[in-house]
């Protein structure tokens, strides 16, 4: 598997299972209705787990254009590949969107409350604040880039559990920072299922609150770079 197919792989097996246990939880008559933060922060942590143990051994499974512009800023990923990685981070996500919608459609239609059917494929603050918002998604998205160099020391190594302190991290982060903006952490996360929101045939849809797309895309971003001159300057 090359490092294009294995981002895309990745990254779509990461959304098809954050999307589909936010899913469960948000929209009607579904077995998991109604079962709460910390089920949606556990369906993600599975996801990141098993993105990156499918396909670390292909691509290094990045999944995600914070983690990658943070390794590039770090110096050890090639500015070179960035593009392609991201661009495969996209497809993957947007891929992974729409598998989680395909296999909820009934409960899509079932579902009256857009802001629910909107929150399957993207983030959005609990209180509007573009500082607070995306200082929280700088925050959060830091303590991951941070933590996954850190991981990703020699001495860190696991073998065939190298996935699941990364799956951990994601974990922490949900229940612990993602209570003010969802912890969208992940720029192809949130912006690739955006556009899914906008493109698929979804009854009775609100607009994709494009307002407030650039904080899950920029916040992320920034944090990951900062995650990575701190730990090349200050801890490497």
């Amino acid at each position: 598997m090359s490092p294009f197919v294995a981002e895309i792989t990745g990254t779509a097996i990461l959304i098809t299972l954050g999307a589909g246990v936010v899913a469960n939880v948000l929209l009607s008559k579904t077995k998991g209705n109604n079962a709460g933060l910390i089920v949606i922060a556990f369906g993600w942590a599975i996801g990141v787990f098993t993105g990156v143990y499918a396909t670390a051994a292909a691509s290094g499974a990045h999944l995600n254009p914070a983690v990658t512009i943070g390794f590039a800023v770090e110096g050890r990923f090639p500015w070179a590949d960035v593009p392609s990685y991201i661009l495969a981070q996209f497809i993957g996500a947007m891929l992974g969107a729409a598998i989680a919608w395909l296999a909820y459609r009934q409960h899509f239609d079932a579902t009256e409350d857009g802001e629910a059917k909107l929150a399957v494929f993207c983030t959005a603050p609990a209180i509007k604040s573009n500082f607070y918002n995306f200082i929280t998604e700088v925050i959060g998205t830091f303590i991951l880039v941070l933590g996954v160099l850190l991981m990703a020391a020699p001495e860190m190594k696991l073998g065939a559990l190298d996935a699941l302190p990364v799956a951990l991290l994601v974990l922490g982060i949900g229940v612990s920072l993602g209570g003010p903006t969802g912890y969208a952490i992940n720029p192809a996360r949130d912006l690739g299922p955006r556009i899914m929101h906008a493109l698929l045939p979804i009854k009775n849809k609100r607009d994709a609150n494009w307002r407030y797309a650039w904080i899950p895309v920029l916040g992320p971003i920034t944090g990951g770079a900062l995650a990575a001159l701190v730990f090349k300057y200050l801890l490497h």
